[in-house]
C-alpha cells in the first residue's frame, strides 16, 4: 500500500511539473541582491552592486563598496557575487500568447478578417497559459508588446508582463497603439530558397487612396466629441490624432518609409513608429527630423537584395546608432512566438558587429521602453521603477553563457521552470 501511494505521489508530481508554472505571489518582504555585476540598461554598469526592492519597486541601486548597508533593513539578502543582473528584456511587436502552434489554425489568434480593423484589441485574446511564454522568460524576456497581424490596419496592441493569471493581470499598458501595414510598392517573387524577380505593385495607388480616405474620415470623426451613433472603428482611432496612441507603421523599404513620413506629416499624427525598417539607415536624417523611432526587424536574417552586403542585417544596429536614431530590436517573422527567446542574442549580434555591449543591451531594455512609452516605470534598473529584473550566471547576450537563475516581475519571484526543461529532465533519466 505504501509503495502504491509513493508511486501515485510521484505520478502527480510529474503531472504538476509538466504544467505551466503558477504566477509568483505579490512581494511582501523586501529583498536585497548583493555583490552582483549590474547592467542597468541605461548604458551604466555597477561592478559590485546593491539592488534592493520592496512592494514591487526598486528602492536601492548603488555600488556596495561605496555605501554602508545595514542588511537588517532588508528581510531577505541574496549574495549574487559573480552573477550578472539585468533589467527584464522587452519584446516589441510580438504575437507571444496569441499563437501556440503555427501549423494548427485553431491555435492562431493574432488576426481577424477585414482590411481595416483598428477596434480589434489583441489584449483580449492574450493567453497567459501559453506553453511558449515560460520558455521565453527563461532567457530574460519579461515584458512584451502583444500585436495583431494582417490587413491595412491590423488592430490595437497592448503591453503585458509575462507572469499573470489572466490578461487583465498581465496588462501594464492597454491599447498603446494601432498597427498599420504600409502598402508594398514592389513585390518579391519566389521564396527564400529559390528567389524570383521583383515586380511593381500595380494596385499601389488604389490601395493608398483607400487608406488615405479612411484616415480622412477617421480624423473628421475625431474632430467631434458626440455622435448619436458611435463608429467603433473610428472611436479606436481617436487617440492617434491627440497623441494618446501611437501609430505603428510596418514598412521596410526606403520609398515606403518616405511615403509613411509624408503621411504622418499630412495627417499631423503626433506619435509614429516605423516597424521593420530594413532600409531605415538610408533615411536617418528624415527620421530624426520628424522624431520617428524604429523597431528594427529581426537581424538574424538574410539580406533582401542580391547586391546587399552579406552582413547588412547584422550591421544595421550600428548604422542607426551612429546616426543618432532612437530604435530597438523586434523579432517578427517565421515562428516568431517561439523565437522571442532569441531576442537577447540579436542584441549580442549587434554588439559583435560594432556596438558596445551596454549600447546593445539598451536596444532590448530602455530604448524599447522609451518607444513603447513605459520608460517611466520600467526598462532600466533605477530607484522608483518596477522591480522587473533577472540574474544570470553569465553574459545574457551570449547564448553560450546565458543562464537565468533568478527573475522578478514587479517584485514577484518568477518560476523559471518550463515544459522544455521538464522534458529534458524526463528524458535525461531514460535508459
Amino acid at each position: 500500500m505504501r509503495n502504491i501511494l509513493a508511486l501515485l505521489s510521484l505520478s502527480i508530481l510529474f503531472s504538476i511539473n509538466a504544467q505551466i508554472p503558477s504566477p509568483g505571489k505579490k512581494q511582501t518582504k523586501s529583498i536585497l541582491l548583493l555583490n552582483g555585476y549590474a547592467h542597468l540598461g541605461n548604458g551604466k554598469v555597477i561592478e559590485n552592486s546593491a539592488i534592493g526592492f520592496k512592494d514591487g519597486k526598486l528602492t536601492l541601486v548603488a555600488d556596495a563598496r561605496t555605501i554602508k548597508i545595514n542588511q537588517l533593513v532588508f528581510d531577505t539578502v541574496i549574495n549574487i557575487k559573480g552573477k550578472h543582473v539585468y533589467p527584464g528584456f522587452i519584446a516589441p511587436n510580438s504575437t507571444l500568447g496569441l499563437v501556440e502552434i503555427e501549423a494548427v489554425r485553431a491555435t492562431r489568434d493574432f488576426a481577424e478578417t477585414g482590411a481595416f480593423k483598428p477596434n480589434v484589441r489583441s489584449i483580449v485574446a492574450y493567453n497567459t497559459d501559453s506553453r511558449i511564454t515560460p520558455t521565453v522568460r527563461s532567457n530574460g524576456v519579461l515584458i512584451a508588446q502583444i500585436t495583431p497581424r494582417y490587413g491595412f490596419i491590423s488592430g490595437t496592441s497592448s503591453i503585458v508582463q509575462l507572469d499573470a493569471w489572466n490578461w487583465e493581470d498581465a496588462a501594464i499598458k492597454q491599447d498603446d497603439g494601432i498597427h498599420m501595414n504600409w502598402m508594398n510598392m514592389y513585390r518579391k517573387n519566389g521564396w527564400w530558397a529559390e528567389k524570383g524577380g521583383i515586380s511593381e505593385n500595380k494596385n499601389y495607388q488604389e490601395q493608398y487612396d483607400k487608406v488615405y480616405k479612411y484616415f480622412e474620415e477617421a480624423k473628421a470623426y475625431a474632430g467631434k466629441k458626440d455622435y448619436l451613433e458611435k463608429n467603433l472603428e473610428f472611436e479606436a482611432m481617436r487617440g492617434l490624432f491627440d497623441g494618446s496612441k501611437t501609430l505603428f507603421i510596418h514598412a521596410d523599404f526606403s520609398k515606403e518609409i518616405e511615403e509613411a513620413i509624408a503621411f504622418k506629416k499630412y495627417f499631423n499624427i503626433p506619435k509614429v513608429v516605423i516597424v521593420g525598417g530594413y532600409e531605415s539607415y538610408l533615411l536617418t536624417d528624415q527620421l530624426k527630423e520628424n522624431k520617428i523611432p524604429v523597431m528594427l526587424r529581426r537581424i538574424h536574417s538574410l539580406p533582401e537584395y542580391d547586391d546587399d552586403a552579406v552582413d547588412l542585417p547584422f550591421t544595421l544596429p550600428k548604422k542607426l546608432w551612429d546616426a543618432g536614431v532612437l530604435f530597438c530590436l523586434e523579432n517578427s517573422g517565421d515562428m516568431e512566438a517561439m523565437q522571442t527567446r532569441n531576442l537577447p542574442f540579436y542584441a549580442g549580434t549587434a554588439a559583435a558587429y560594432g556596438l558596445d555591449k551596454e549600447e546593445a543591451l539598451q536596444l532590448i531594455t530602455l530604448n524599447a521602453a522609451k518607444i513603447l512609452g513605459i520608460d517611466d516605470f520600467t526598462g532600466s534598473i533605477e530607484p522608483g521603477k518596477d522591480a522587473t529584473l533577472f540574474v544570470s550566471d553569465g553574459d545574457a547576450l551570449d547564448m553560450e553563457t546565458n543562464n537565468v537563475i533568478l527573475a522578478f516581475i514587479q517584485g514577484r519571484k518568477v518560476n523559471l521552470d518550463n515544459p522544455q526543461k521538464y522534458l529534458y529532465r524526463k528524458f535525461k533519466t531514460k535508459p
